[in-house]
């Protein structure tokens, strides 16, 4: 995946922003939280960083190409960055990234998250 298709990829989602911070590296956010970052990777090739659950943090750590993210990790909080494409597997990364969206956005109050239309139930009672 190219920053260009990680920035396409990311505005889809609902109530994101971008902002450029961190040694240029693209910053998503939703209700104002960072869930994903394009950057931080000093080699040439991109690297994509994002929030995961406890499960997925420990199955992809041990993967070939994704690492605990940096600065992050160490503080305890359970990111990954993906470093090194592998294949294609942009599938694959914009999973985690929808992921990591949903698990973002369901910390932020109800309010907010009724507010930007987000984890509304669509059933009726």
């Amino acid at each position: 995946m190219t920053y260009d298709e990680f920035n396409h990829f990311c505005q889809s989602l609902p109530a994101t922003t971008c902002v450029v911070q961190w040694g240029n590296a693209f910053v998503w956010k939703v209700g104002g939280k960072v869930f994903a970052i394009g950057g931080w990777e000093k080699l040439e090739e991109p690297a994509f960083t994002f929030k995961t659950s406890d499960l997925n943090y420990h199955i992809l750590q041990e993967e070939e190409g994704f690492r605990p993210a940096p600065y992050m990790a160490s503080r305890g909080m359970k990111w990954i960055q993906q470093y090194k494409t592998i294949n294609d597997e942009n599938e694959e990364l914009e999973y985690y990234i929808t992921e990591s969206h949903r698990l973002v956005s369901l910390g932020l109050t109800k309010k907010l998250q009724k507010e930007l239309g987000l984890n509304q139930s669509t059933t009726k009672r």
